[in-house]
């Protein structure tokens, strides 16, 4: 009789999107805090407006925070909060450009780096308009940031197509990261950088207030 063989089981094999997931933590810390919006210039043009959202850990964080949390949630959110968020972002750059009155600016942007982070932290699960409305009111306040800043733009067209595709990017980023939840290990994974996010987005709030 011929034996029998068992074949060892083979190693799992970590998610090739556990690598970007780290490049992804990486840049969020990197990047420098964009402390205040204070509307003193931007240098304009395409390649200004697609770096602008990386050049501080706020907005990147955020924007990230969003396609994150909707790969988390599924669909419909999954596609539409990357579509809400720069949709009302713009929205928002009109009012700052405008000069609207709007609550105090740096405070909703803390506070929406807070929100989403222990969102993803926690694993909430809202219904789908309480998560779109809570997308959209975020996304308020970052155009709005913008919006004050715009206008002093070189070439303001090319500053907005540059930065509305960098914001898309950041949300793919986010929903690429999100693929890893679907594994014990990179539910844990996800977890803990939501918590890292919503710690971060707390030390801007302190910074606001105090």
């Amino acid at each position: 009789m011929q034996r029998r063989v068992n074949n060892p089981v083979a190693p799992t094999r970590p998610s090739p999107l556990v690598p970007l997931a780290c490049a992804v933590t990486l840049a969020s810390v990197l990047a420098t805090p964009a402390s205040a919006h204070t509307g003193t210039g931007l240098a304009g043009g395409f390649v200004s407006g697609l770096l602008h959202p990386l050049s501080g850990m706020d907005h990147l964080l955020a924007m990230v925070s969003v396609g994150l949390w909707g790969a988390i949630l599924g669909r419909p959110l999954l596609v539409a909060l990357p579509v809400i968020f720069p949709a009302m972002m713009a929205g928002g750059a009109i009012l700052g450009m405008v000069g609207a009155p709007v609550p105090p600016v740096e405070l909703g942007i803390a506070l929406s780096v807070l929100m989403l982070g222990m969102a993803i932290a926690f694993g909430l699960r809202p219904p789908v308009w309480l998560a779109s409305v809570m997308v959209g009111v975020f996304a308020l306040f970052h155009g709005y940031a913008h919006g004050r800043e715009l206008p002093s733009a070189a070439d303001p067209i090319g500053y907005s197509a540059g930065f509305v595709l960098s914001t898309g990017l950041l949300h793919i980023a986010g929903i690429a990261v999100g693929t890893v939840n679907d594994t014990r290990r990179g539910a844990l994974f996800v977890k803990g950088l939501g918590a890292g996010i919503g710690v971060t987005g707390l030390y801007f709030l302190a910074r606001v207030l105090l």
